[in-house]
């Protein structure tokens, strides 16, 4: 089953799953911070903020895999 799927196919899922956690982190970082925990917030904000960072290269290799159309 595993040889339906491209490459660049389950680099994407993993790509979506990737943002999807980002979003949920985001919602929980929220609430946490509502009760008065800035300083975890903070820290988890760095830590998202690192996923987006590396969300744009994975992004990019991303299209150059389907420009090339590998997998």
């Amino acid at each position: 089953m595993l040889g339906d799927y491209s490459l660049s196919d389950v680099l994407e899922r993993l790509y979506e799953n990737q943002q999807a956690l980002q979003a949920a982190i985001m919602e929980l970082t929220l609430l946490v911070e509502e009760q008065g925990a800035q300083e975890v917030g903070g820290n988890v904000r760095g830590a998202l903020w690192t996923m987006e960072e590396n969300a744009g290269h994975i992004k990019q290799g991303l299209a150059r895999l389907k420009k090339l159309d590998i997998g």
